[in-house]
């Protein structure tokens, strides 16, 4: 009897505790049903948690994640942009259909299973799947950044009274590209809201040619220099010019016509080149160096008989510069004394009423005239074209524009212009003056391609003085407007 008691107790027991593992099933079944219509844990839609939430709910987190503003840091400006003004938008439907896709392909039972066993499923993502318009993007820069936010660099500008130059500030400018792609970044992640845009420095710009005509008239102000100054400036990187004559604190018509002297030897040198044939021979090369670094007239007169002509180099030389369209440069006879005068020339420079140099009948020139003319043997030995390339063709080379380069720059007289420069500066020249019949200076010109670290330049002068040009104080003054258009293209400040 015992034994059949205890039996049935036992019996009873585990009735009882099927009935209560039925009961506990069903109510976690109950439970589960209820949690199966929420996404998983670990699931996560364009890297937002959304594990535990309904469909509504997952919608309103991604929503409410993606329109946090974007913070925007130019330098130490923070500007905050909503992503719908971006033309941003999520395609809602799209991820969530997602979602519910991985979702229903884990069967009822196997989450059932790992629910009851407390087991995580492996966490998965529905990948960000959103539009955004980069035209509103790049509007929003350029319109509420870039003109609120750039700055323009400050060119440098000429301290009054002295050759230098109060060095400019540097700008900034939105590197948009860049800024665009940066900001499509932040508004697809959920926590990395803020963009550092990206901005380039521009370089401040250089003074206006205007402001630097200005500091040079300053200077022979201040030389108190009372003859006739005329310069010629040619920016050989951007072909900007500087044109003027100025007598007395005025600035009058330039292009007037001046004693050429040694500066003549520059369209001699042309025409040399232009006669003979590579490689230069070795006795010619000699006599051209000689005329170029030595100034020496005899020299001149050889070289020009010997390749260009015997009996009318000089009537060759200025056809030669009229081909280039130089019309105001002629030679009209040789330089030793007592030669005879081959031709007597009318020019637009010697034609002037307004103001006259006594300009020498044998040779004469204007600033532009030889400023051109560098400028053409400039682009030749640097491009192989140009003017002189066009106007001989085949009888100029590049390689022989390259020796006159070389040649002119052989030429080393420390003063006037290449005075003002700093130690070292190549500066392919050539001066010129000349005492005349009184035994005075009255003319003096240096004309040259000045090869500097920010720029390369042609300057070439030309001073005047009807009584006497006395060379010390005009040598200084032209030693100094040299060094203020140094300073001009390298914006030095001493």
């Amino acid at each position: 009897m015992r034994y059949r008691s205890s039996l049935s107790i036992l019996r009873w027991v585990s009735l009882v505790f099927i009935f209560c593992a039925v009961i506990l099933t069903v109510l976690q079944l109950i439970r589960f049903s209820r949690i199966r219509g929420n996404y998983p844990p670990g699931q996560t839609i364009a890297n937002v948690p959304v594990g535990g939430l309904d469909r509504g709910q997952a919608a309103q987190r991604l929503l409410e994640t993606y329109a946090i503003p974007i913070e925007i840091h130019y330098d130490n400006a923070v500007i905050q942009v909503k992503p719908s003004s971006l033309g941003f938008a999520l395609e809602l439907e799209s991820m969530l259909s997602a979602a519910d896709l991985q979702r229903a392909s884990t069967s009822f039972w196997v989450a059932f299973w790992d629910y009851i066993w407390n087991r995580t499923p492996n966490a998965t993502d529905v990948p960000l799947r959103a539009n955004f318009s980069e035209d509103r993007v790049r509007a929003y820069l350029e319109n509420e950044i870039a003109t609120r936010y750039d700055r323009p660099p400050t060119p440098a500008i000429p301290v009054p009274g002295s050759v230098n130059f109060q060095p400019g500030e540097p700008g900034t400018v939105l590197d948009i590209p860049r800024a665009i792609q940066l900001i499509g970044d932040a508004m697809k992640s959920p926590t990395s809201r803020e963009v550092n845009l990206s901005i380039n420095k521009t370089n401040p710009a250089r003074p206006s040619m205007q402001n630097l005509q200005i500091l040079i008239q300053q200077i022979i102000d201040l030389a108190k220099f009372d003859g006739m100054t005329e310069l010629y400036l040619l920016n050989l990187e951007t072909a900007e010019e500087i044109h003027f004559a100025y007598h007395a604190g005025q600035t009058i018509q330039p292009d007037i016509a001046f004693t050429a002297a040694s500066t003549m030897k520059i369209p001699v040198m042309i025409s040399v080149y232009r006669n003979i044939t590579e490689p230069v021979a070795e006795d010619i090369y000699a006599l051209l160096s000689q005329m170029i670094d030595r100034s020496d007239n005899e020299s001149t007169d050889r070289v020009a008989q010997l390749v260009v002509n015997k009996d009318s180099a000089p009537l060759l030389v200025t056809q030669d510069m009229e081909t280039l369209g130089l019309r105001n440069t002629f030679w009209a006879g040789y330089f030793y004394p007592g030669a005879s005068l081959l031709k007597r020339y009318e020019t637009p420079g010697n034609q002037r009423t307004d103001y006259s140099t006594d300009p020498d009948i044998y040779n004469q020139t204007t600033a532009a005239d030889i400023g051109m003319l560098l400028g053409d043997i400039y682009e030749c030995a640097e491009n192989g074209g140009g003017s002189l390339i066009a106007a001989f063709p085949g009888e100029i080379t590049q390689s022989e524009c390259q020796d006159m380069i070389t040649l002119l720059s052989g030429n080393h007289i420390a003063v006037l212009l290449q005075a003002g420069l700093p130690d070292g500066t190549q500066f392919a020249h050539k001066h010129g003056w000349v005492t005349e019949t009184d035994g005075l200076i009255h003319t003096i010109g240096d004309a040259g391609i000045v090869f500097s670290p920010a720029g390369n330049y042609v300057a070439v002068i030309y001073l005047h003085q009807p009584n006497q040009l006395v060379f010390d104080p005009a040598n200084q003054m032209v030693a100094q407007i040299s060094l203020a258009i140094y300073n001009y293209f390298n914006q030095i400040s001493q």
